[in-house]
C-alpha cells in the first residue's frame, strides 16, 4: 500500500547567511546523508559528508562568489562544517527530515523533489533569485560558466538519448536531473510535483517523469547545446564520473548527432544569453 501523503516539513535548522550580493544564480545542492533508499551504493554517512564538502570546494573554485544552498533531507546540519572549512563563503545550510516511508516507496527521486520543495520555501538565496542551478550534492559542473551563457530564461538540462550511433531509431530516454538551470516560475508551474507519483507500481524515476512533463507540455529549447561536464561521485555507483577529454568529445559528438536529427532539433537550446555571459565573468 502506498504511504499516505504528508504536509511539507518545516525548517529544522539553517545557518546564518549574508544577504545576496552576487549576480550569479544560486546553486542548490541536494543532499541526503542518512539515506532511506538503499538501492544506491554509497551508503556510508561519513563518505557522503566528505564528498559533499568536496563538491562545495569545487563549486567555490569554479565560480568564486557564488551563493550555495546546501539542503539535506535527513536532518544533517552542515553549518558547523561549512563555517570551519569555508568561513568566508556565502553558503546557506538547510535541513529537515523527509518521510522515510515515502522515500522508500517512491525512491530517491521523491526525496530530491521534497528537498527542492523545502529549499524553495525556506532558502533566502532562492527567494531572492529569479532562477537557480540545481545540482546533486557530491557533484559539480566543470564548465558551469559555459552552461550559464546559454541561459534561456526558463529551463536547461542535459538529456540522454539511446541508439545515437546505431542504425536503430534514436530515442529520448530520460532527462538528466543531476544538474539543470531553472527559473522559479517554470519549476513551480511544471516540476514542483514531478516526484509525487514515482516508484511503487509505476516503476518510474524522476528522470522519466521530467521527460514526460517536457514532452506532454511541448517544451522546446530545453537541452544544452554544449553538454555539461559533470564531475564528482555518483551516489548510485560510489565512483567518480569520467570527465576525461575523450569522454567529453564523445558527449559533444553525441549531442551534435542528435541535434542534427529533425525529430529532436527543436528540443535543443537556441538562445545565447549575453547578460548571463557577462555575469559569469
Amino acid at each position: 500500500m502506498k504511504p499516505s501523503a504528508r504536509t511539507l516539513p518545516q525548517r529544522t535548522c539553517n545557518s546564518p547567511i549574508q544577504m545576496m550580493t552576487s549576480t550569479l544564480p544560486p546553486v542548490l545542492l541536494t543532499s541526503c546523508i542518512y539515506i532511506s533508499d538503499y538501492a544506491v551504493k554509497l551508503t556510508e554517512p561519513t563518505e557522503r559528508i566528505n564528498y559533499t564538502l568536496e563538491s562545495i570546494e569545487k563549486w567555490l573554485g569554479i565560480v568564486p562568489g557564488v551563493q550555495l544552498v546546501v539542503c539535506d533531507s535527513s536532518g544533517f546540519d552542515f553549518t558547523p562544517l561549512v563555517k570551519e572549512r569555508f568561513p568566508h563563503a556565502q553558503i546557506e545550510c538547510l535541513c529537515f527530515v523527509a518521510d522515510k516511508n515515502l522515500v522508500k516507496y517512491h525512491g530517491k527521486g521523491y526525496g530530491e523533489g521534497e528537498i527542492i520543495r523545502h529549499a524553495l520555501q525556506e532558502s533566502i538565496y532562492l527567494q531572492q533569485a529569479d532562477f537557480f542551478a540545481k545540482c546533486t550534492a557530491k557533484l559539480w559542473v566543470e564548465n558551469f560558466r559555459e552552461c550559464l551563457k546559454e541561459w534561456n530564461g526558463s529551463f536547461l538540462c542535459k538529456a540522454t538519448f539511446l541508439n545515437v550511433f546505431s542504425v536503430k531509431e534514436t530515442v529520448l530516454d530520460h532527462i538528466d536531473t543531476r544538474f539543470y538551470l531553472v527559473s522559479k516560475d517554470f519549476y513551480l508551474k511544471y516540476l514542483l510535483n514531478a516526484h509525487v507519483n514515482l516508484g511503487g507500481t509505476t516503476g518510474m524515476g524522476i528522470e522519466e517523469s521530467f521527460r514526460d512533463i517536457m514532452l506532454s507540455n511541448n517544451i522546446n529549447g530545453m537541452i544544452f547545446r554544449t553538454p555539461p561536464v559533470i564531475g564528482g561521485v555518483g551516489g548510485g555507483t560510489g565512483k567518480y564520473y569520467n570527465t576525461k577529454f575523450f569522454k567529453q568529445i564523445k558527449e559533444i559528438l553525441r549531442s551534435k548527432f542528435v541535434k542534427s536529427n529533425p525529430a529532436f532539433k527543436h528540443l535543443f537550446n537556441i538562445s545565447q544569453c549575453t547578460s548571463a555571459s557577462s555575469q559569469s565573468r
